[in-house]
């Protein structure tokens, strides 16, 4: 286990740079509410900085609003205008050339107790106006994540929701052949950097699911050959056993205000729902079926649970008050459906479909209605939400392949995309927005 999982990020808002502010409204903006939206052509200049801190925060920056598939980073080859003063109005006309119809310019000094001061500003180059200008400090180790911040920012401004790119994954890490899988819990940026082993490898692990309200994450683990959901602190690596119950416990995801675990608890051949108070330990059972209810997710305010069951025949998606009560289907295509997680925003749910031969990652309404399926293959699985809703992660593995990898891909259908991480991964876990 590594100690000091998570490094504390002191990281503070100064606040918004005055100079050349901007009117409410501004040419800029992007309606990502619509399928396959042409990326914004934006322009990143290299910050101005001692050293190479700069050029990288704004080579992060780049990557990530280039990743998101809404923005169109310009070569730097193309530039007319060299930026020698943050501080100054750039030169319009010569951004506008380019068809760069954002523009953003940044500068990083290193203050006197030796944290990074980062300011940035965003330009609209057709209004000739400052969008937002904004500064932060933290420790030099931090850069990176200064520079997911600051894409973020950007992000917001223009589309007009918040970003997703200061935020973590967790996962499982596999390596070693197949009849020899080695497991390990691990934890990375989304980007797919900084990837952290959690766990040795010497014991399974499963599901894991970050906690939306700490530095937590739970997940189920066949530590001693004893099939069992746990709690993990990041901050320290501490881990603690949720309840020593008799059957296996599975599945395991918290509530939205942290407080409860809620899991699959398998006894007699059945698998019924059960919800856990942290504080209390007290179970709380929600499901009684001679079925296979699994896979829980809360709705983000709490009120619903959505959760597939083989009741009927075959897995279907199911959708359920907290309590328990008023438990109804909500899936009705061909095939099969699993994996259900409620959307951050509250009006779709993801799932896992199998039907054909082939398994697909898609989205329906609340009340089962309007299905899309956004992506299929040979196998693919666990839907895992962007902390904005607007984003899934989810694993693959395709025909042949050795082992899974992750992919991420718009809620639209489009940009899908592979996580490049140091070995085979699967079922990820997205945290919320780091604070």
């Amino acid at each position: 286990m590594i100690k000091n999982s998570f490094v504390r990020l002191l990281l503070v808002l100064a606040g918004l740079m005055a100079a050349f502010a901007s009117p409410a409204y501004a040419v800029v903006q992007l309606n990502i509410s619509k399928a396959n939206v042409a990326p914004l052509p934006i322009a990143i200049t290299d910050f101005l900085s001692n050293g190479d801190v700069g050029a990288q925060i704004s080579a992060v920056v780049a990557a990530d609003l280039q990743r998101s598939g809404l923005f169109a980073p310009i070569n730097k080859s193309a530039f007319i205008e060299k930026i020698t003063n943050s501080d100054a109005a750039p030169r319009f006309p010569d951004w506008t050339s380019i068809n760069a119809q954002a523009l953003v310019t940044g500068r990083v000094t290193k203050e006197a107790d030796g944290r990074l001061r980062a300011e940035f500003r965003l330009w609209d180059t057709f209004a000739a106006k400052q969008m937002t200008g904004q500064q932060f400090y933290t420790q030099p180790e931090n850069w990176r994540r200064l520079a997911h911040i600051i894409a973020d920012a950007i992000y917001q401004q223009v589309t007009g929701e918040k970003g997703y790119f200061d935020s973590r994954v967790v996962f499982v890490a596999e390596s070693g052949p197949k009849t020899a899988r080695k497991n390990q819990l691990a934890i990375m940026d989304q980007d797919g950097f900084n990837v952290r082993m959690l766990t040795d490898g010497n014991d399974l692990v499963l599901t894991p699911r970050f906690s939306p309200s700490r530095q937590e994450v739970t997940y189920m683990s066949f530590a001693n050959q004893q099939p069992r959901v746990y709690l993990l602190q990041l901050d320290n690596g501490q881990r603690e056993v949720v309840g020593n119950f008799p059957g296996m416990t599975f599945s395991p995801r918290f509530s939205p205000d942290g407080q409860r675990v809620i899991m699959s608890l398998q006894q007699e051949g059945n698998a019924n729902i059960y919800t856990m108070d942290l504080r209390s330990r007290t179970t709380t059972r929600l499901t009684s079926t001679a079925a296979i209810d699994t896979s829980p997710s809360y709705s983000p305010d709490g009120t619903q649970i959505t959760f597939e069951s083989d009741r009927g025949g075959k897995q279907q998606i199911y959708v359920m008050n907290a309590d328990g009560s008023n438990q109804h289907r909500i899936s009705f295509g061909d095939g099969s459906y699993s994996t259900p997680v409620w959307s951050p925003r509250g009006d779709l749910i993801a799932f896992t479909k199998q039907s054909g031969g082939t398994f697909s990652i898609g989205v329906m309404k609340t009340d089962g209605s309007g299905e899309r399926l956004l992506t299929t293959g040979f196998h693919n699985e666990g839907p895992t939400w962007a902390p904005n809703g607007r984003v899934i992660m989810f694993f693959r593995e395709a025909a042949g392949a050795s082992g899974p990898a992750l992919y991420s891909i718009d809620l639209t259908g489009y940009n899908e995309q592979q996580i490049k991480t140091p070995g085979f991964a699967s079922d990820p876990a997205w945290s919320p927005l780091l604070e």
